[in-house]
């Protein structure tokens, strides 16, 4: 999940790899045991994508955008609100009567998310800095999500710096917990 180019096309191509999974998720009957998998993946790769969000670029739309502290409070709202349906996804299996609803809730949740990223917030912020900024921020993003969490932890902090100090910490011990399990991996 780096992917090169300025922080836009960075962030579009990791929307464009989550909606692929949502795809595989919807492309498999209820109760399936994929479906958990493709979930775990669409939650691992959402996390990371959203603490890089959260560490460079809101900061960055706070700083650069006309009316940037109300977007950016906005979005962050957007991700808790997909993090905690993250949280509670985490203990369902995919045979579990609430998956489906929950699957469903993140689904259009994201889809909403991403429409009004990639509609308002992307070409405001694209008008508001030098391309020089933005392949910063790109360069800025895809580092953040090498250390990021991959696991939802609703309670931890969203904004620096607390998050960019957190941050690191959990995803080491996320990714350990990955590889021991095999969470986002066909069995």
């Amino acid at each position: 999940m780096g992917h090169g180019g300025n922080v836009i096309d960075e962030l579009v191509t990791d929307h464009r790899e989550v909606e692929e999974l949502f795809g595989r998720i919807e492309a498999l009957a209820p109760g399936h045991t994929d479906r958990k998998m493709y979930a775990d993946q669409v939650t691992m790769e959402l996390i990371r994508h959203s603490v890089a969000e959260e560490e460079y670029l809101y900061p960055a739309v706070r700083e650069h955008v006309p009316d940037g502290d109300a977007l950016a409070d906005k979005e962050l709202e957007d991700h808790a609100r997909a993090e905690q349906i993250m949280k509670d996804l985490e203990s369902c299996g995919a045979d579990d009567p609430e998956f489906d609803r929950l699957v469903g809730m993140l689904m259009s949740e994201i889809r909403s998310h991403v429409a009004d990223e990639e509609g308002n917030l992307f070409p405001m912020l694209r008008n508001a800095c030098s391309p020089e900024a933005l392949d910063e921020l790109g360069d800025k993003v895809r580092q953040a999500k090498k250390t990021a969490p991959t696991r939802p932890h609703p309670a931890a902090p969203d904004k620096p710096p607390a998050n960019k100090m957190l941050a690191p910490g959990a995803g080491l011990v996320d990714r350990m917990r990955d590889a021991l399990t095999g969470r986002g991996k066909q069995g």
